[in-house]
Parts: structure tokens; C-alpha cells; sequence
């Protein structure tokens, strides 16, 4: 159904610090810099069938989160998800809403870790338990 998520960052290379270590966590490569034909700086990460990016804004405003959006990433195991809210707590990023744990939802069990990283978006670590 995707093909790439993309979020606006203020800053570019503190936002690939930023990603770089916590997608590391994930098995993703450090993210290769692009220059966008408009001139603006952009960085891509790609991973198992999977594109993820970060631009500063073509229109030149400020770049500003999602009010209510969520990007979640796949994790392999309940280690994995703790150690992607460390990494991203560790390069800049907040941790929010509840410590890195087992959560008990409508679609059953899952490992579950909020963070924010450096610009505001919202990430999440998931794990569902098998």
C-alpha cells in the first residue's frame, strides 16, 4: 500500500544522527543524503523492501509534526523495541507516554515503545507477541 514515509526535519544532519542510530537498531544502513531538484536536502533510508525519508520542507516553512499521526516500526523482538527507544532517547530523541513494555490490546499482545525524535514526529517500536 506504501511506498515511502517521509517527515520534514528542521535540521538535517541532526536528524540523520538521529536515524541513523535508531534505524541501526532495525538492521537499516546510515541513510545516503540527496539533493532534491528543488534544491532541498533530504535523506533516505532503505530497508527490507522498505523506504523511509527525511526532507527539509520544499515550501520553506518550518517543518512541524503530525497532530495525532504515529509512524510505527517493525521490531523483531521485545529486546528490539527497548533498544530502539534507548538509541532514540540517547541520540536526542523524548521518550513519551508509557516506559518501553508488554501491552495488552485489541489486536492481542505487543511489545510497545513511544518516542519522539529531534523535529516532534511521533515513532513508535512495536512487537506482537506470537
Amino acid at each position: 500500500m506504501f511506498n515511502h514515509i517521509m517527515v520534514g526535519s528542521n535540521d538535517i544532519e541532526r536528524s540523520k544522527r538521529f536515524y541513523d542510530a535508531v534505524l541501526a537498531v532495525l538492521g537499516a544502513p546510515a541513510g545516503f543524503p540527496n539533493t532534491a531538484p528543488s534544491g532541498h536536502q533530504r535523506v533516505f533510508y532503505r530497508h527490507a523492501g522498505n523506504s523511509f525519508g527525511i526532507s527539509q520542507p520544499i515550501n520553506g516553512e518550518p517543518a512541524c509534526h503530525a497532530n495525532g499521526g504515529t509512524i510505527g516500526f517493525k521490531c523483531e523482538s521485545a529486546e528490539q523495541v527497548k533498544a530502539f527507544h534507548d538509541a532514540a532517547v540517547a541520540h536526542g530523541g523524548q521518550s513519551i507516554e508509557e516506559p518501553p513494555g508488554l501491552r495488552d490490546g485489541s489486536l492481542g499482545p505487543m511489545h510497545l515503545a513511544y518516542v519522539r525524535d529531534p523535529d516532534g514526529n511521533k515513532l513508535c517500536a512495536v512487537y506482537r507477541v506470537k
